[in-house]
C-alpha cells in the first residue's frame, strides 16, 4: 500500500510481532460465540426468564423479576444469580432459614433448587443455541436437544490460524498459549480437539474427568499447545457428592452430582473448599499477567464488564516491573480502555477498533475510508489478521 505512512506501517508491523509473541495469553468473552448461535448475556437473560415463566415452579418467574427490579437496568443473569446467592447466604444465617422476595418466601432448599433450575436453563440454552429476534425482522430461533443450532466453524478457523502461523519458527518458540474465557460453552476446547491441538484444562481423566489442578499449583509443562482456563466455569462442570469438581457429558448419571458449576459459586461452604476452581482460575490469570518476561494479553469478544478481571489487568499494568502488552480487539474504546491507553503505561496498550488502530494515546492509525468501519476487531477479523497479517487487513 504505497500511500501508507511509515508510522502506521511500523505500528501494524509491531502488532504482527506481538501476535507472534512466544509468551501470549488471550481473554475471550461472549462476543466470540455470538455468530456460533450462542446469545450474549442480555438475550440469554430474556431466554432464561421465558423458560422460568413456562417451565419453572409457580413463583420462579416472579422471584427472578423481583430480583431484576432491585438491580441496575444493565444487569443480566450473572448479576441476578449473584443477588440470589447473596440472599441465600442471608437465609442461611437467619433464624427461620428463609428470605422473602416481594411477598414470596423461599427456604434455603427452595433457593438452592431455583438456583439449579436457572443454571440448567442457562446450560441448555448455551448447549443447544438461541438467536433472539433481530431488529431487521429476522425471527427468533430456539435450539433444542433434537435440533441444535450451535456451530463451531469460527472457533475452528481461529485455533487453526493461531497454531498454524505462517511465520517460520513461531510454533517452536512459543510455549502453551493460555486461552482465558468468561464463556461457559465448550467451543474453544472442542475446536482445539477437532483441530488436533493438545490442551490442558486443569482436569484429569477422559470423557469423565475430575479437577486435579488446585489453587497455588503451577501450570504443567506438558508441551500442550494451549491451556484453556475458564474463569466463570463451564456448562460441563459439576460439583459431585464427593466435593470434587467433575467435567461430565450432559445426561450422564454418574458421578452423582450436587450442582452445576457456572459463574461464581453461590455457596460460602463451596467457596471454602480447597477444590474451589474459581480461585484457582483467577490465580492462573494473575500469574500470567504478573510475568517478569515480555508477554502479551490479547482480548476479543470481551466487553470489559467484569470488574474483577479488569482490576487484575490494571493492577498488573501499574507495576513498574510489569512487561505485559495489551492488545484489545474492541469495536469502540470504552472508558476503561481510554483510561489505560492514556495512562502512564499507555504505550503497552493497543486498541484495534472499528475506526482504526490506537497505540497508547496515539491514533487512530489506518483509519477506514470516510463513513466506513473496520471489522478487524471481530472474531473473524482477528482470524484473518492471524492468517494474513495486520497490514493486509488494513488495505
Amino acid at each position: 500500500m504505497s500511500h501508507m505512512d511509515p508510522t502506521t506501517k511500523d505500528n501494524l508491523a509491531q502488532l504482527d510481532n506481538l501476535l507472534a509473541a512466544g509468551n501470549q495469553s488471550w481473554l475471550f468473552g461472549a462476543g466470540i460465540s455470538l455468530d456460533a448461535g450462542i446469545p450474549l448475556m442480555w438475550p440469554l437473560t430474556d431466554r432464561v426468564f421465558a423458560r422460568a415463566k413456562v417451565e419453572g415452579e409457580a413463583n420462579d418467574h416472579k422471584v427472578l423479576e423481583f430480583i431484576k427490579s432491585e438491580l441496575s437496568d444493565d444487569s443480566h443473569i450473572e448479576h441476578i444469580l449473584s443477588q440470589l446467592g447473596d440472599r441465600r447466604a442471608i437465609a442461611d444465617r437467619s433464624k427461620n432459614k428463609n428470605v422473602t422476595f416481594g411477598g414470596v418466601t423461599l427456604s434455603v432448599d427452595d433457593l438452592d433448587a431455583l438456583h439449579q433450575r436457572v443454571l440448567t436453563w442457562i446450560a441448555e440454552t448455551i448447549r443447544w443455541g438461541y438467536k433472539p429476534e433481530k431488529a431487521d425482522g429476522a425471527p427468533e430461533v430456539i435450539g433444542t436437544h433434537e435440533t441444535r443450532i450451535v456451530t463451531i466453524d469460527n472457533h475452528s478457523s481461529f485455533v487453526s490460524a493461531l497454531f498454524n502461523r505462517s511465520q517460520a519458527g513461531v510454533a517452536e518458540r512459543r510455549r502453551a498459549v493460555r486461552l482465558f474465557t468468561t464463556n461457559y460453552d465448550t467451543l474453544l476446547e472442542d475446536a482445539l480437539a477437532l483441530g488436533g491441538f493438545s490442551y490442558w484444562d486443569g482436569f484429569s481423566g477422559g470423557a469423565v474427568a475430575y479437577r486435579s489442578h488446585r489453587y497455588g499449583d503451577e501450570e504443567p509443562n506438558l508441551r500442550d499447545r494451549a491451556h484453556v482456563i475458564k474463569l466463570h466455569g463451564s456448562i460441563d462442570w459439576h460439583l459431585g457428592e464427593d466435593d470434587r469438581v467433575w467435567r461430565v457429558r450432559d445426561g450422564d448419571l454418574y458421578p452423582k452430582k450436587v450442582s452445576r458449576v457456572l459463574i461464581y459459586p453461590q455457596s460460602t461452604k463451596y467457596l471454602a473448599t480447597q477444590r474451589d476452581p474459581f480461585a484457582a482460575q483467577f490465580d492462573l490469570f494473575r500469574r500470567a499477567l504478573g510475568s517478569r518476561e515480555e508477554n502479551v494479553l490479547a482480548t476479543c469478544g470481551y466487553s470489559f464488564g467484569d470488574e474483577h478481571i479488569n482490576q487484575e489487568i490494571e493492577l498488573a499494568l501499574q507495576r513498574p516491573e510489569n512487561k505485559t502488552t495489551i492488545l484489545a480487539f474492541a469495536g469502540k474504546i470504552n472508558p476503561i480502555l481510554e483510561r489505560w491507553r492514556t495512562g502512564p503505561w499507555g504505550k503497552r496498550v493497543y486498541v484495534i477498533a472499528e475506526d482504526g488502530l490506537y497505540v497508547g494515546a496515539d491514533g487512530p492509525f489506518s483509519a477506514p475510508a470516510a463513513g466506513g468501519k473496520r471489522d478487524w476487531w471481530k472474531f473473524g477479523g482477528v482470524t484473518k489478521m492471524l492468517n494474513s497479517g495486520a497490514e493486509a487487513c488494513a488495505l
